[in-house]
């Protein structure tokens, strides 16, 4: 990427637009070739009621990005790489991170805008941008166990390509394009694990996916895929999702959200959209011919059946760890309910006496005949009524939770890492050397005992107070000196985008 000042040359123009139809306008400032819809999802994302300008609101959250990835010995040039992506509107993280906000955090990246009509689809621009997500929203938030990254407007990318939705070079391409994602996302999340220390083993997803008609992006998938699973562990848990739309998509034009058909070749002024117009161009159609064919019955822009959105969700879920469900697709007739394993009348467990920071607690496990576990009970010693009540509740939830199903290791991930008093050094449990909370202590003795998990980062010695808005700044897990008196900026409402 050029090193020259990404904003510099850039024209702009100043409008007034609020986040809401009925809100109180702000004024805005943002390149010349963006639209009021991008006016308005700037209005939302950026806190307050004064004047906003896109330069200034992405330097607020690049800056501090930058300055600890310069702090921690990262020489790549992220700043550039994250101003370059948001000018081209190839990708933004989502709301909470313009925000400065705890949430789910992710990253959008507008497939369209990968796409040229003379060069195709940008594959390298593609990988390179992958690496910069994963990069940026681990040193935003060092705490944050699970991101989020994630591509939208796979419509318009496919008509750009002369792809039909409904067709199987479509899923093909769109299952090598999850792929590839999920490689480049780990195999970065990797790459931190290795600086910074893993907290979740290597993980693993089906192979690479054939596309015969796109080799390159298949050979990348397969390569990346291949890196990630041979590491020795990541820095999260989940590294990619597909969200429902929100304002980051309408900032960045997209027109369709995730992996959706585009269900109107029109837009909200009546005139074709860009997706609608990739498709004429091609299919070597002027708007001229498009009409004289419409008007002959010829349909250009046939309806996508709902048999075609469930086999696209069907071809890239496997490599994504979370994919919404499609709107509009009929639920199963009959829904199964979730059904209790009792466990048996005389059971097979342990008890582990242990203390943590001074304070004992007894561990006692209930197991099922095959040795899973089906039951917790956490036992005082001298805390106060309210808090064993709270911990007994707490225990039993857990133990509901194990009879319905819930693995063990959904827990684990969870509540490992929380942090309130007591915590500290750990005594009578060769298992665990220390414990951020009594749960993280429970669960750390949980995995070892019950999944054999030896690959959790160890405790780290943090205050009780840095628990709750703002914790990810002042109770880093990775070694960067950040601002003590950092604190999220104030929440305001979400600009609604509806998908088309």
């Amino acid at each position: 990427m050029s090193t020259k000042k990404p904003w510099q040359g850039v024209r702009m123009r100043t409008t007034s637009a609020a986040p809401e139809i009925d809100g109180p306008p702000r004024s805005v400032t943002l390149p010349v070739g963006w639209d009021d819809r991008a006016a308005a999802a700037l209005a939302a994302l950026v806190p307050g009621h004064g004047s906003v300008t896109l330069e200034a609101a992405a330097e607020s959250w690049i800056r501090p990005i930058a300055d600890r990835a310069r702090r921690s010995g990262i020489a790549e040039p992220l700043a550039a790489g994250l101003h370059h992506l948001l000018l081209l509107r190839r990708g933004a993280p989502t709301a909470p991170v313009w925000r400065d906000e705890a949430g789910n955090l992710g990253f959008v990246l507008n497939l369209r805008a990968f796409h040229d009509p003379e060069q195709g689809f940008d594959l390298a621009g593609f990988r390179e941008s992958v690496d910069v997500a994963a990069l940026a929203l681990a040193l935003y938030a060092p705490m944050e166990r699970r991101i989020g990254i994630g591509f939208a407007d796979l419509a318009g990318l496919l008509a750009a390509m002369g792809l039909p939705y409904d067709s199987a070079a479509a899923r093909g391409f769109a299952a090598g394009l999850a792929a590839l994602l999920r490689g480049r996302a780990d195999a970065a999340s990797a790459a931190l694990a290795q600086r910074f220390g893993a907290i979740a083993p290597a993980d693993t997803c089906p192979a690479a996916p054939e596309v015969p008609a796109f080799p390159a992006l298949a050979a990348a998938a397969r390569d990346a895929l291949r890196i990630a699973a041979e590491s020795g562990g990541l820095r999260h848990f989940a590294t990619t999702a597909i969200d429902d739309p929100g304002p980051v998509e309408a900032l960045l034009g997209v027109e369709v959200g995730g992996i959706a058909p585009a269900f109107s070749p029109l837009d909200d002024a009546g005139t074709l959209t860009a997706t609608a117009r990739a498709t004429l161009l091609a299919a070597n159609l002027t708007a001229e011919q498009a009409l004289a064919a419409t008007l002959a019955g010829t349909s250009l822009f046939p309806q996508v059946p709902e048999s075609a959105v469930a086999a696209m969700r069907k071809a890239v879920s496997p490599y994504l760890h979370a994919v919404p469900e499609p709107a509009g697709l009929s639920a199963p007739e009959v829904a199964t309910a979730a059904k209790r394993h009792e466990l048996p009348a005389r059971r097979q467990g342990y008890t582990q006496k242990a203390a943590v920071g001074g304070h004992k607690l007894y561990l006692r496990t209930g197991e099922y005949a095959d040795g899973r576990l089906g039951e917790i009970f956490i036992g005082l010693h001298k805390e106060g009524a309210a808090f064993r009540g709270l911990m007994d509740a707490f225990a039993i939830a857990t133990s509901l939770g194990l009879q319905y199903g819930v693995p063990l290791s959904e827990f684990v991930e969870a509540f490992t890492f929380t942090r309130f008093g007591p915590s500290g050094t750990v005594e009578g449990d060769p298992a665990v050397e220390r414990a951020t909370s009594l749960l993280d202590y429970v669960f750390r003795n949980l995995a070892a005992n019950y999944l054999g998990r030896a690959d959790i980062a160890a405790a780290e010695d943090e205050e009780a107070d840095t628990v709750g808005a703002g914790a990810r700044d002042r109770a880093p897990l990775l070694p960067f000196e950040l601002p003590e008196e950092a604190s999220p900026r104030m929440r305001r409402s979400a600009l609604r985008v509806v998908g088309k």
